[in-house]
């Protein structure tokens, strides 16, 4: 009787492990695998991820990195200042900078998928046209000469497409991958003429190309505009971080920094920085898009 407990509690020691660290379900020795096909992943933090670029990273591993800075940011303020109320301020920006990092390479990504969707439709409404090509076949050789940035999404979307030859769940993982307005709209139009037909493709895609082309050329006008207020901001950033070190420099500043007064002081300059930050980033952010056909 006593085995039998030893080995029933062993195991549930290894379910709550399994669990916990990677993430295992149910009370089988080994993770659950499903017969049937999972589903694109439809949720906000995956769409974001796959518009930086990032589509199979996992949501885990993700917060894995996040915790891992905020303990690096941590013991780094702490040992500048020596006080503990700074450190975790000082560790709770240091765990935003993965989501400072991926969201700027997501405005790259996004802003040159914008830059390419008006030459890509223009080739697409050329092969359907012109070419006489079919839908798919138009879209996957477009997509072969596309921006090396989405040229994988396109790849999985003619595995996808050789497998099943299933052009509505091609759009689906073509479209989960890009996480685009303008390729949701584009897809679905692509979509309508291959399952129902009709003369009109050419002057629909025709006018998608003309106001995407406007849209891209208003925005290119707003950041040129915004050039200059960029600059400053990076710039007078780095004007309360030089203040501080110089402090610790001087004299007792160290000491100073570890009083309750110097701890408040220092919580209080972060924070006014932050919210200062981001809130001429809100006043600079150009609108974005909603994903209509998700």
């Amino acid at each position: 009787m006593t085995a039998l407990l030893a080995v029933v509690a062993g195991y549930g020691v290894f379910l709550l492990y399994t669990a916990v660290a990677m993430g295992w379900r149910g009370v089988r020795p080994g993770p659950y695998v499903p017969h049937r096909r999972a589903q694109p992943r439809t949720s906000s933090v995956a769409g974001w991820l796959a518009q930086a670029g990032l589509a199979d990273v996992d949501t885990r591993q993700f917060a894995s990195v996040v915790v891992a800075l905020f303990a690096l940011g941590f013991l780094l303020v702490f040992m500048l200042f020596g006080a503990a109320l700074p450190a975790v301020v000082g560790g709770a920006f240091a765990a935003t900078l993965p989501l400072a990092s991926y969201r700027t390479k997501r405005q790259h990504r996004r802003a040159h998928a914008a830059e390419s969707w008006p030459r890509l439709i223009e080739e697409i409404r050329l092969q359907t046209g012109s070419l006489g090509r079919s839908v798919p076949q138009a879209l996957f050789e477009v997509g072969r000469r596309g921006p090396f940035e989405m040229r994988e999404a396109f790849e999985a979307a003619e595995r996808e497409w050789l497998l099943a030859t299933d052009f509505n769940r091609t759009v689906v993982v073509l479209k989960d991958r890009l996480a685009d307005p303008t390729a949701d709209a584009t897809l679905e139009t692509l979509l309508v003429a291959h399952e129902i037909g009709g003369t009109d493709l050419d002057r629909r895609l025709a006018a998608l190309v003309e106001d995407r082309t406007r849209d891209l050329q208003g925005r290119k006008d707003a950041r040129a505009k915004q050039a200059g207020v960029r600059f400053a901001r990076r710039f007078v950033l780095a004007v309360p971080v030089g203040m501080a070190l110089a402090g610790l420099a001087i004299g007792s500043g160290r000491d100073a920094y570890r009083t309750a007064m110097g701890q408040t002081a220092v919580v209080a300059g972060i924070l006014v920085v932050v919210a200062c930050w981001l809130w001429s980033g809100r006043l600079m952010k150009l609108p974005e898009e909603d994903r209509v056909f998700r």
